[in-house]
């Protein structure tokens, strides 16, 4: 099977951070808007299939919910569209490049954030509540059960496990660059993506699905939304743009960048 080398990654992603801030705003908004809600459809199989399990199988529901919920990033990197998440390791390697400006990675991040938000709370209003989906009986408890985690850590908690959970996705997005067919960019994006669900990792447009969806139920308030997506935006940056854009870029790209 055919794969691209880091150093080959790393040109990759480059690129495609040069790409994203390179859009327009009206792309932004579209391909980010499906971004959120694909990650909230994968996130909405999550809990309909662990809400359906025996609860004597104990901690193995979690790990067949965290086999499911890889389909979100799947549908935003194969079929098409922008997560913030992503954009947080790609749009800084264009930056530490010098492709790009800081305002350009500014603005990038918050149209998409903006729209990968919008995309979550019309899946969780129109499938979760309005269709019921999240709102009956063990999908209700399920849903409100994992709100609660979320929004009952502490700041710096949900901070360092927005790096943890980043640190993985942007794994993910990275080795699906090295693949150069369906079956392997799948395979790619399916266990960080599954490994970061499975401990339980703070990812913000994750939590703008489920805690609007615990919300819409009378579960939660927008006050508590506020407080986790902060840090967890917080985290994800530090997880994506550090851990693996920096890291790698000293690694793979720096050298290039300075001889030029």
């Amino acid at each position: 099977m055919a794969f691209n080398k880091p150093a080959e990654i790393a040109d990759i992603a480059v690129n495609v951070g040069v790409e994203k801030v390179a859009s327009p705003i009206t792309k932004m908004l579209v391909l980010g808007f499906l971004g959120g809600a694909f990650i909230a459809l994968g996130f909405l199989l999550d809990i309909r299939v662990m809400a359906a399990m025996p609860a004597e199988w104990g901690s193995f529901i979690t790990l067949v919910g965290a086999a499911v919920f890889p389909l979100g990033l799947i549908l935003v990197l194969l079929a098409g569209a922008d997560l913030i998440t992503g954009n947080m390791m790609t749009v800084p390697l264009a930056l530490y490049a010098k492709k790009i400006t800081f305002t350009q990675l500014l603005n990038n991040w918050f149209w998409v954030t903006i729209a990968n938000l919008l995309g979550a709370l019309f899946v969780a209003f129109a499938f979760g509540h309005y269709l019921g989906l999240t709102e009956t009986g063990v999908f209700l408890d399920k849903t409100v059960a994992i709100a609660d985690a979320k929004i009952g850590d502490s700041f710096l908690h949900t901070f360092v496990s927005g790096i943890g959970c980043n640190w993985l996705v942007c794994l993910a997005v990275w080795l699906s660059f090295g693949a150069h067919d369906f079956i392997g960019k799948i395979v790619g994006i399916w266990f960080p993506v599954m490994a970061f669900v499975t401990l339980g990792f703070q990812h913000v447009v994750a939590n703008m699905f489920v805690i609007p969806a615990a919300i819409f139920a009378g579960h939660a308030t927008w006050a508590d939304l506020g407080s986790n997506v902060v840090p967890a935006f917080l985290g994800n940056a530090v997880g994506g743009a550090i851990f693996v854009g920096a890291i790698y870029f000293v690694a793979y790209t720096k050298k290039k960048t300075a001889t030029k």
